[in-house]
């Protein structure tokens, strides 16, 4: 058997080892504990350019939010984009890339791409979600704007160097997954050997007094000090039988709970019924953010707004294009010289119905407003395209619904737009469903009569057809002729969730007169007069006219009619033959 002074040194032994695990484990937890953050710089030495990236990875480098310190001379930009965007815009563009830390954890790590020595100014690209301006210095919290991937790109002016002076601090893993159980197991090594020690001072108590009734029963073991022996032996057998299942239970359970913490924070939660689980990275995402779709509107409201008070196209500025810029110039120019000639409905960004926006991130792209402000009679379709990377969006349509008509429901979240040709899962392709509206258009029989109709109360159709016979019909002096033909190239398609498709883009309304004889005049009206230069003719007229129109076509299946959606004209041109 261990003789008790034994136990006293093992006891001893365990209360210092115990002392110097609790230390131990404290010291995690104080003095030794680890940074709760760490900050990496970028090379002081680095090459010169235009643009630095941050590529997105380093967002996500370590859990919690990364600040950014950049340090730069005069003004500087801070941009977030989606990574494909940020590539997209840089370009051919030499630029600097930091793509992550060093071992050592002191160090951003830059890569350098030689290229364009100077870039536009990317202060007001549409591309970014948000900027961030700054002089001189800027402390930036990089969360993100929203689910996905973003980048951050860096940039003077264009023509001068980004500011290279940049440190990153990341949140450090300050996690010391050992502190509790060194702190515990400690705590439970100073019991135990506490415990011994008392239980060597009892025994040897104990000792003494069978020793005593010994002597005192004259040198014999009687029966009964045999079995009080037998009793203490069992008690201490018992006792420390179970301080060691109490130490043992205590150490195991210490155990658990060091690990127990980690496998609750990685198992994952179980869904609420009825819940849906997020959507997965790969899902293509919208090219535009609400916010980001509403900031370029509102430009684009304001640009117009200019223009149309001023009568100026050189107002519209980089905001308008395509049709739009052209039935709005020409609308300017007649207004100038007939006063009572109708504006053009106003573009408004305010009371934003509906937005339809692209998840293509190939260029062109494409994105639809539907809004309803202030000089709206009817909610007015706003079409805008990006044509590439370094461009903003432009109006390039507008288009009023027509009255009675229901917009077809396409989701917020993005949508599949569709090549004009495209006629994958359509009754129609764009294409074929303009060139179908422009037949129908010209004439009173078209093949299209039954496959595409308008609403009863917005007979926009019916009232051309009506328009074009009541001229030929009242034409004692002159012939006349009408054509309507669909423009390819400024066909723009968005999936409905039907499976169907809203088809926009332009058709081209031809006028022609020609006298019937020699001698008979053609007479136009104001309006033509101001862009043709005259309100007679001897010789022939032709009149030109934009169409903006919106079909919604059926998916394939379907025994459903194309509908039309929104339809308008605008004067583009007056001449003489």
């Amino acid at each position: 058997m261990i003789g008790v002074p034994l136990r006293l040194k093992t006891a001893v032994a365990l209360v210092l080892l115990g002392l110097l695990t609790l230390l131990a484990g404290i010291g995690q937890r104080t003095i030794w504990a680890p940074s709760e953050t760490f900050t990496a710089s970028a090379p002081a030495d680095g090459a010169p350019a235009p643009v630095t990236v941050i590529d997105q990875d380093l967002r996500t480098l370590h859990d919690g939010t990364v600040k950014i310190n950049i340090e730069g001379d005069g003004n500087f930009l801070l941009a977030a984009g989606r990574p494909d965007d940020v590539d997209a815009w840089v370009g051919q563009a030499a630029h600097n890339t930091i793509t992550g830390i060093s071992e050592d954890e002191k160090s951003l790590m830059v890569e350098h791409a030689e290229g364009e020595a100077a870039v536009p100014n990317p202060a007001t690209s549409d591309l970014w979600v948000s900027t961030e301006n700054a002089s001189g210095e800027l402390e930036y919290s990089w969360t993100p704007p929203a689910d996905g991937e973003w980048s951050l790109m860096l940039a003077s002016d264009g023509t001068r160097p980004a500011p290279s002076s940049v440190s990153m601090t990341f949140p450090n893993d300050t996690s010391t997954p050992w502190a509790v159980p060194l702190m515990v197991l400690g705590s439970l090594l100073i019991l135990g050997g506490i415990a011994l020690a008392l239980f060597s001072v009892r025994k040897r108590s104990g000792n003494g007094d069978g020793a005593a009734g010994k002597d005192s029963g004259g040198g014999k073991d009687t029966a009964g000090s045999k079995y009080a022996q037998r009793a203490r032996a069992k008690t201490g057998a018992r006792q420390s039988s179970r301080l060691g299942m109490m130490a043992a239970g205590m150490v195991a359970a210490t155990v658990v709970a060091g690990t127990g913490t980690a496998a609750y924070a990685t198992a994952p939660a179980p869904s609420p019924a009825g819940s849906t689980a997020p959507a997965s990275q790969d899902d293509p995402a919208p090219v535009l953010l609400d916010a980001q779709f509403r900031r370029i509107l509102e430009q684009v409201s304001s640009a117009v707004d200019a223009g149309d008070a001023a009568k100026d196209a050189a107002k519209l500025g980089d905001r308008v294009g395509g049709t739009e810029l052209e039935v709005r110039t020409q609308n300017y120019r007649i207004r100038s010289q007939v006063g009572s000639y109708e504006a053009r409905m106003p573009v408004r960004s305010t009371k934003l119905l509906t937005t339809v926006v692209t998840s293509d991130p190939e260029w062109p792209r494409s994105v639809l407003a539907v809004t309803q402000g202030e000089g709206n009679v009817v909610p007015q379709l706003l079409t805008l395209v990006q044509s590439s990377p370094r461009e903003n969006y432009k109006l390039v349509e507008t288009t009023p619904l027509q009255p009675g008509t229901t917009f077809p429901a396409i989701s917020r979240d993005g949508t599949e737009t569709l090549a004009a040709g495209d006629k994958t899962g359509l009754l129609y392709s764009g294409e074929e469903a303009l060139a179908g509206l422009a037949d129908r258009l010209t004439s009173p029989e078209s093949a299209f009569k039954d496959k595409l109709v308008e609403g009863e109360s917005s007979p926009y159709i019916a009232d051309t057809l009506s328009y074009q016979a009541e001229v030929v019909k009242a034409g004692e002096n002159g012939n006349f002729s009408f054509t309507h033909k669909m423009v390819p190239e400024s066909t723009v398609v968005f999936r409905t969730d039907d499976g169907g498709a809203l088809v926009l883009g332009r058709i081209n309304f031809g006028f022609e007169g020609t006298p019937k004889a020699a001698g008979d005049k053609l007479t136009i009206g104001d309006d033509a007069a101001a862009l043709a230069g005259g309100k007679e003719t001897t010789t022939g007229m032709v009149l030109s006219f934009a169409e903006s129109m919106a079909v919604y076509v059926p998916p394939a299946g379907s025994t459903d009619p194309m509908k039309l959606v929104a339809a308008t004209r605008g004067l583009t041109g007056a001449s003489f033959k």
